[in-house]
């Protein structure tokens, strides 16, 4: 495929209905670590990434290629601190606002601090973007009894025009029941973003969401390039003479999930779109599914643990922390 027919496959990539009827974008391009490293997103905590995303370039360069290319649904997230470099490249592309679709998430400091604090993060947001909307924007993490009020604030932004659609990310099966049996909230999420992969496929959790109509947006899609030179992953990439890249990306819309790859050298995020030309057989696809491990599933809950207070005043503690949560 040339890289014009890939910009076009992405221009014209197909649309996953959400509750409230909004079509949202089937591919995104992630903004994570992109010309920017938080100071917690530490190897322990996040995940190492490959040699490909420690790149000197700014995230400015590399948001303006991702539009060049074609992507037209953007990740951000305040915790992300790129997203003023984000939106300076939107405005140099010169692309419609109509034609992106924009999400960005309240980090776990800012909603500890309260719905005062979310809004101001919420203006700020707007602000770095240079938009007077975002089409999502998301809770970062199930704070412990703060992340309730937080979606409460969010739909109060969303009645006041400034929002059009609401969710949250990190949401095990109980947050999000907490959430919605809470009497002060009036809607489901539309998405609950999760890190969605061969190797961390929870089923289980994967189908409440889908059963309560929440569309989820996956994360880590390609597993931080550490897992390219699996054999099965390179078996299946040889027999459709694919990627490895396209071979993951290719399940994950197949299964109706978002799909947010994130590079910052060109090539590779041209290669990251070109997953809608092809279709990966049901035994193929069962082989995938079939990746995950016991310790996979383990290493999840180990980080959702240690990362649902993290940054807030109760980090490194388990204090309010959920213990007992659908893992798989």
């Amino acid at each position: 495929m040339s890289s014009n027919s890939a910009t076009e496959a992405l221009l014209n990539c197909p649309s996953i209905p959400l509750l409230d009827g909004t079509a949202h974008p089937a591919i995104g391009f992630g903004t994570y670590k992109v010309g920017f490293l938080p100071a917690s997103a530490s190897s322990a905590v996040s995940g190492a990434s490959k040699a490909d995303d420690k790149d000197e370039r700014s995230a400015k360069d590399c948001v303006l290629d991702a539009l060049k290319v074609g992507y037209r649904f953007l990740e951000c997230a305040e915790f992300y601190g790129n997203e003023a470099q984000v939106g300076a490249a939107i405005k140099e592309s010169g692309i419609p606002r109509k034609d992106l679709f924009l999400c960005s998430k309240v980090w776990t400091t800012t909603i500890e601090k309260g719905p005062e604090a979310i809004k101001a993060q919420f203006e700020k947001t707007l602000q770095d973007l240079g938009t007077d909307y975002l089409d999502l924007y998301l809770v970062h993490w199930p704070v412990p009894n703060h992340h309730v009020q937080a979606y409460k604030t969010l739909e109060e932004l969303q009645k006041a025009g400034k929002i059009k659609g609401i969710g949250v990310s990190n949401y095990a099966v109980q947050d999000i029941q907490e959430l919605i049996d809470s009497p002060d909230i009036d809607q489901v999420p539309l998405v609950n973003q999760i890190e969605i992969n061969p190797f961390l496929y929870r089923k289980n959790t994967i189908q409440y969401c889908q059963d309560k109509g929440i569309v989820l947006q996956s994360y880590r899609s390609l597993r931080d390039g550490k897992a390219m030179d699996h054999p099965t992953l390179v078996e299946i990439a040889n027999k459709y003479q694919k990627s490895v890249a396209q071979i993951l990306g290719r399940w994950c819309v197949q299964k109706g999930f978002v799909y947010v790859p994130k590079s910052v050298k060109t090539e590779r995020m041209i290669e990251n779109g070109q997953v809608f030309d092809f279709e990966l057989a049901p035994d193929d696809m069962n082989t995938l599914d079939g990746l995950t491990t016991d310790d996979n599933l383990q290493a999840f809950l180990g980080l959702y643990r240690k990362c649902v207070n993290r940054d807030t005043s109760k980090d490194g503690t388990m204090d309010g922390v959920k213990m007992d949560i659908t893992m798989d």
